[in-house]
């Protein structure tokens, strides 16, 4: 009968009827026809019958297979979203004329899947016109806010005293603060060091030095900012 049912269709309507409905009860009023309302006068007794079987078209799905399916339907339903491809914060953006920004969209994919590192160095006026400069770990940022507002310029993106690194040049207010991605080593002759945590390589940022095994030093050139500059790092872990 199985294979009968397979052949005309039938399994997949009733694996359907178990996503349509959101209670067995409305899965069982749904074979019931009006005419069995008026010859029965009594809904509770109709139900019973589609669950016998006496009522209703094809085959009717017992309770506990009912909400078995309906618990199955609702778990893959949940698995598939939760592994659908998230939506870059840079999608459908037209950033042509934005150069900071467009870089940023070109590293999104790469820095949210771990393929590459980024840190931002980034000196412009705050809000109070005091000239401020630190570097971000761009895929914490990513990890940590909602990156639209920036894409759409709404927002601007500033450094903050939780960054890697901040400095405000007018109060002489300076902070420093290792991320999951990396550590900061700040106490050295050669100035601010970044230490990448998953492959351990350190990348130099002085100007005047080479950055470090598997990163490059990219300055954009852009009207958005007085100075920004990405530190690009290939992660590669160790093995």
């Amino acid at each position: 009968q199985l294979q009968k049912m397979a052949d005309t269709g039938e399994v997949g309507d009733i694996q359907d009827d178990a996503l349509k409905f959101d209670t067995y009860e409305q899965y069982l009023d749904s074979q019931i026809s009006p005419m069995d309302l008026y010859y029965l006068e009594d809904q509770d007794l109709a139900r019973q019958l589609v669950e016998l079987g006496y009522r209703g078209s094809g085959e009717t799905l017992k309770r506990e297979e009912f909400m078995a399916r309906k618990k199955a339907a609702e778990e893959a339903k949940a698995s598939k979203l939760r592994n659908a491809p998230k939506k870059l914060a840079s999608a459908d953006k037209d950033l042509a004329h934005f150069p900071f920004l467009h870089n940023l969209a070109e590293r999104e994919d790469l820095v949210r899947n771990g393929k590459l590192t980024s840190i931002i160095f980034i000196r412009d006026k705050n809000s109070k016109g005091q000239e401020v400069s630190g570097y971000i770990d761009y895929a914490h940022r990513l990890k940590t806010e909602n990156f639209e507002p920036y894409f759409e310029r709404k927002k601007k993106l500033m450094p903050k005293p939780s960054d890697l690194s901040y400095y405000n040049w007018e109060t002489q207010h300076s902070t420093s603060n290792s991320t999951p991605n990396f550590q900061v080593i700040a106490e050295n002759e050669g100035g601010l060091l970044f230490k990448n945590k998953r492959d351990r390589k350190v990348i130099n940022v002085d100007p005047k030095s080479l950055p470090g095994d598997n990163s490059r030093r990219i300055e954009i050139k852009t009207t958005e900012y007085i100075q920004v500059v990405i530190y690009d790092h290939v992660t590669r872990r160790k093995t």
